[in-house]
């Protein structure tokens, strides 16, 4: 069984400091590096432990708090189980953030992430891959457009407006990725309904992105999430299945 160190750190951005999580393997040898994307939640002890669950199969994970403009996670208080239907204050106070948060900032805090990873000891030389959830797979998105050199896969689980009709939509930037991509869209999912989902497909396909999109029967927005309501173990364990396939496939060579 592979022994797991974690720790945290902190980012120098162009705007701050950002808060983070790594996690590795603790051989003290580097590894192929993985961005994680947080959801709207933030960096809290479930995104920890997903953390944990990659380095412990091999891999270098960084977990920014994206939302660190506003605060050291916890930006928002939580409580240990996250009902959104019972805590409806939740959104009410992370709706403003999340918006704060363009995707110009956002990708100049991704160039800050991956410059990170670049020169930790911890990380292996050569391309990253990104995993997303929510509003997470937006970013992960838009990074793997944004710097298409340094990202050798990406994938998305239930993802928010990731091919809207507005000019910042990061389906737009699909000519420019040469990444796999790999998308798990949440079933009858209002952050991302099919016309978005056809609109995305298109999109990757016209661009010749090598990439799947698969809808999960049954799995509500928020499914990988077991500290929150939209939890679905079954589906999160497909996730699982898919999200380490496309990181052997794409950074150990098999």
């Amino acid at each position: 069984m592979t022994v797991v160190q974690g720790t945290a750190v902190d980012i120098v951005t162009e705007d701050g400091t950002a808060d983070a999580y790594l996690a590795h393997p603790g051989d003290g040898a580097p590894h192929p590096a993985v961005l994680l994307y947080m959801d709207a939640f933030g960096l809290r002890p479930r995104l920890r432990a997903m953390a944990d669950r990659l380095a412990g199969a091999g891999y270098t994970v960084l977990v920014p708090n994206v939302l660190y403009r506003h605060g050291r996670a916890p930006v928002v208080e939580l409580p240990e189980f996250i009902d959104p239907s019972a805590r409806p204050d939740i959104f009410e106070r992370l709706g403003p953030v999340m918006q704060a948060l363009t995707p110009e900032r956002a990708m100049r805090d991704a160039g800050a992430y991956l410059r990170w990873l670049a020169e930790s000891p911890s990380a292996a030389d050569g391309p990253v891959a990104l995993t997303g959830y929510c509003m997470g797979a937006r970013l992960a998105l838009l990074t793997a457009g944004t710097y298409p050199e340094r990202i050798a896969a990406a994938a998305g689980f239930h993802g928010a407006r990731l091919a809207t009709d507005t000019p910042d939509s990061p389906h737009l930037l699909a000519e420019r990725i040469t990444a796999e991509l790999y998308f798990g869209h949440a079933d009858q999912d209002p952050a991302l309904p099919e016309e978005q989902q056809e609109r995305l497909e298109h999109a990757l396909s016209a661009a010749g992105v090598r990439h799947r999109c698969e809808v999960y029967p049954g799995a509500p927005h928020g499914f990988t999430q077991a500290d929150t309501a939209a939890y679905s173990q079954e589906a999160d364990e497909r996730h699982w299945a898919a999200l380490l396939d496309l990181l052997k496939r794409n950074l150990m060579g098999a």
